[in-house]
């Protein structure tokens, strides 16, 4: 049978709170932008937290829990049975969501044998509510389960995957936003050293960046169709994506696939 959740959260705002207010934890605090709970093992950062969105910075983790409609993981993932304890059992049927890396959802039902359990990587972009969010979860009730997954979709693209495929999934849209902002940074680079002013380079490649995204959902993510549309026979593009060809672009983005899922491992 599934877990059951409590028929209160059936209608009306969660009560969300943070356990560790980190950069994820900010994250998606920020773009939610409602008042949130949260502590955190420098209690000032949770402090800091609280005051830049309208929320309240909590003394301990089990008060966090009895006050709190769900309960984000949002801690180191070495301090998960440590924290456990202090959390679990708080509310009957109350939902536990974690972010932490690499943590499957297994142990996590371990830890909160008792409760809903969600596991999920999301990326910073939540922040500006346009992030991507993986989720799993197992036997869950599931008027709670859509609960849950309305909460997320308010800041981000929600994706339901197996939890065998989280940490691949973590390859493409975890560590996503920080492979453009290097790929920005490598063009804008590239045409400085040509003579065009950082600022106005920033603005030329950042735009173009966005523009393409937009460009790629308006034809249902088709990127052969976008590059063919650029891309003239012996012209410009078709030169500068050969030069990326014979530089290695699709190797290192499968190395980095590698290392991120495998890398820590070995």
């Amino acid at each position: 049978m599934p877990r059951a959740g409590p028929g209160r959260y059936a209608s009306g705002p969660m009560q969300v709170g943070l356990i560790g207010s980190g950069n994820m934890a900010s994250a998606l605090a920020r773009g939610w932008g409602d008042p949130i709970l949260c502590t955190d093992v420098i209690f000032g950062r949770a402090e800091d937290l609280a005051a830049e969105v309208g929320g309240e910075a909590v003394v301990s983790n089990r008060e966090l829990a009895q006050r709190a409609d769900v309960v984000f993981l949002c801690h180191k993932p070495d301090q998960l049975a440590a924290i456990a304890p202090e959390v679990r059992g708080a509310k009957p049927g109350q939902p536990i969501v974690s972010i932490l890396g690499g943590v499957p959802l297994a142990a996590l039902e371990e830890a909160y044998p008792d409760q809903p359990v969600f596991r999920l990587m999301p990326n910073v972009a939540v922040e500006v509510g346009r992030g991507v969010i993986c989720v799993a979860h197992g036997d869950v009730e599931p008027g709670l389960a859509a609960r849950v997954l309305t909460l997320l979709e308010r800041v981000a693209t929600v994706v339901t995957l197996d939890d065998r495929l989280i940490d691949a999934a973590t390859a493409a849209m975890g560590v996503g936003p920080a492979y453009t902002a290097l790929v920005v940074e490598a063009q804008v680079d590239a045409v400085v050293r040509m003579g065009i002013p950082a600022p106005v380079a920033a603005v030329l490649v950042t735009e173009t960046v966005a523009g393409t995204i937009e460009l790629l959902a308006a034809r249902d993510n088709d990127t052969l169709a976008v590059r063919r549309a650029v891309t003239s026979p012996g012209g410009s593009t078709a030169r500068g994506l050969a030069a990326l060809d014979a530089g290695g672009l699709r190797s290192a983005f499968q190395d980095a696939a590698d290392a991120v899922v495998h890398g820590g491992r070995r």
